[in-house]
């Protein structure tokens, strides 16, 4: 059944894949999953989900997880590629009736070898604090199902807080819980906050603070995930709609927004220095999105079905050089911003790169890895390199650290598709760039880049400079932060009004080019999931005006990332990726949770 390698059948499951690191091996002997190993019946059941502590155990195995599957939670010792996983002593077990857990966050501050503080959110809408180490129960919270009744999607604590932490519902709202507070027995009242186009926050009105502290309200459909930025202060949101929303988390305000493709966005994650975002979902892509520029640097195709997760390797990303633009300010700039709810911020990743990126203006050297797995059960790892960053820098030496799939091809005709996509993308559409990108194709080497054949040109109407001109204003006013936010609520009233999701119904009527169907799975599309994508009714414009705009730029304007590695490793939708320091970890909905060695990372006694 399992492949050694790059097996011919279609249908093996690899046990290795090799990258330019080295080989990285499938451990069997650490696979985790119920005890006794039996594939879980997943039909109808929620995705299965790991979180991962350290406890800073003396011994020096740490290391805990905790993983669901169907109505069971389990929290073991996690052994890695030191140890074979030991099944039958689960620290903890449950075992839940009526309702079945969804996602789960351990807070990393308050962790100790006696005691872990574990947020676990359930489908029925509730959020229970439980400690698996000392097998006790703390607080139950939106018990009578008062605050939400949907399934919860997402559970968070803030980043640098002991008490505070986020929860987000298939209902499209998010709410900011404080564990030291009670939900009260009524209801809650909520009066607004801050106000924007597709969202809004409100507060709770009553005469002792309870729980939730700030209800948001965020686009149309399910919010379907959230993330911190690595130093805590935005937070990056994707929904149902098909769009992604970046929110300046103290001051509430909206900082820059993108549409998918088609269909909804299911994950979404930041970049170890906070400068990219990454989204996946309903239009097979991975979009890797610019913080500082607010749009659409490139989109990945690697995926046959809906990507279900994306994450950044902190331990393959790197920066060799120093960077000429640094972060959209300093951690000195953000000071002066308030800091609601007593939070005490910990040093991040992008400070620390920040710093080191402002030495001098030499260009940078830097390649970041991403992976992602989806429901084509396979696992995708992808380079951004400084072509697909920095497309208007000169090119001074040849990059060896890129990772080109024939190391014959010549780098710079890459270079120069590159340049030619980026500068449309910028709505720079002069004479001189614009019929470069096809008459140069052709001669485009597959590498991380990959070629737009000549007969790829899009029949879609171009939308007006008018729209293209407000979006680019929108990007400017929302990137201001705290400072002159009526501006950046007026610029986004008149921009963002206009762009709505896309059902597949409407798109199935409105777009019959083989073109734009050429990168998408239609067939693995269920018809429940087109019921799904149906019931968002309150689309209200042509969702035309949002392709080839900033927000959603076309296909042939944009790099289009080809991946290092695509491999299926599951019988099952893939529902978990997540970079260890010597190893990843997936995890399918059958309920295995495998890790991967790095190369070298092998124990020999295993």
């Amino acid at each position: 059944m399992a492949a050694e390698g790059g097996g011919k059948e279609m249908n093996e499951i690899k046990t290795q894949f090799t990258t330019r690191e080295g080989v990285y091996k499938l451990l069997t002997h650490s696979e985790y999953s119920r005890p006794n190993r039996v594939p879980f019946n997943s039909q109808g059941s929620n995705p299965v989900k790991v979180s991962f502590v350290n406890v800073n155990d003396q011994s020096g195995n740490g290391d805990r997880i905790c993983f669901n599957v169907g109505r069971e939670l389990y929290f073991y010792i996690y052994k890695g590629v030191r140890k074979a996983a030991d099944l039958s002593k689960p620290i903890d077990k449950r075992i839940y009736k009526g309702t079945q857990p969804t996602c789960h966050d351990f807070n990393h501050l308050t962790a100790t070898a006696e005691s872990v503080s574990l947020l676990v959110g359930f489908s029925a809408g509730q959020v229970q604090l439980i400690d698996p180490i000392k097998k006790e129960t703390s607080k139950l919270f939106n018990e009578e199902r008062l605050i939400d009744k949907t399934r919860v999607t997402c559970v968070k604590w803030v980043p640098g807080s002991e008490s505070l932490f986020l929860v987000s519902h298939s209902s499209g709202n998010m709410y900011l819980y404080n564990v030291e507070h009670t939900c009260g027995t009524t209801a809650p009242h909520y009066q607004v906050l801050k106000q924007g186009e597709n969202y809004s926050v409100h507060t709770c009105k009553s005469k002792s603070t309870r729980n939730p502290l700030l209800k948001w309200t965020v686009g149309e459909g399910a919010l379907n995930e959230f993330a911190f930025s690595p130093d805590g202060k935005f937070l990056g949101c994707v929904s149902q709609d098909g769009f992604l929303r970046v929110f300046n988390f103290d001051a509430v305000e909206l900082h820059g927004t993108m549409k998918s493709y088609f269909g909804g966005l299911l994950c979404v994650c930041w970049s170890p220095d906070g400068k990219y975002i990454v989204a996946g979902g309903e239009d097979d892509l991975v979009t890797v999105w610019s913080f500082l520029d607010c749009r659409v640097i490139a989109r990945g195709h690697g995926h046959k079905s809906w990507v279900s997760v994306v994450a950044f390797d902190h331990y393959t990303t790197s920066v060799e050089e120093s960077d000429p633009m640094e972060f959209s300010g300093s951690d000195e700039d953000f000071q002066d911003q308030m800091i609601h709810f007593g939070r005490d911020r910990a040093n991040s990743t992008q400070s620390r790169l920040s710093k080191r990126n402002s030495t001098d203006s030499r260009p940078v050297s830097v390649t970041y890895r991403f992976g992602s797995v989806g429901q084509d059960t396979q696992l995708c790892l992808w380079d951004l390199t400084e072509d697909i960053l920095f497309p208007h820098l000169p090119l001074s030496r040849t990059r060896t650290h890129t990772n080109v799939m024939n190391a014959s091809s010549p780098p710079a005709g890459a270079t120069i598709i590159t340049n030619a996509s980026s500068n449309t993308t910028n709505g720079n559409n002069s004479g001189a760039n614009t019929p470069g990108i096809n008459s140069l194709s052709t001669t485009l080497p597959r590498s991380n880049s990959l070629p737009h054949s000549a007969g790829t040109t899009t029949t879609t109407t171009t939308t007006t400079t008018t729209t293209t001109a407000t979006t680019n204003n929108t990007n400017k006013a929302s990137s201001g932060g705290g400072i002159g936010s009526g501006i950046m609520d007026s610029a986004i009233a008149t921009g963002v009004s206009k762009f709505a999701t896309l059902s597949l119904h409407d798109r199935k009527e409105r777009h019959h080019e083989k073109d734009h169907k050429r990168n998408h799975s239609m067939g693995h599309i269920s018809s429940k999931s087109s019921d799904k994508l149906n019931l968002l009714t309150k689309t209200k414009t042509d969702p035309a005006k949002t392709l080839g705009t900033l927000l959603c730029p076309r296909m042939e304007d944009v790099p289009l990332l080809e991946p290092l590695i695509c491999k299926k490793i599951a019988h099952e939708r893939l529902t978990v990726l997540i970079f260890l320091e010597d190893c990843l970890v997936t995890a399918c909905q059958e309920g295995f949770i495998c890790t991967w060695a790095r190369p070298g990372k092998v124990v020999s006694s295993f």
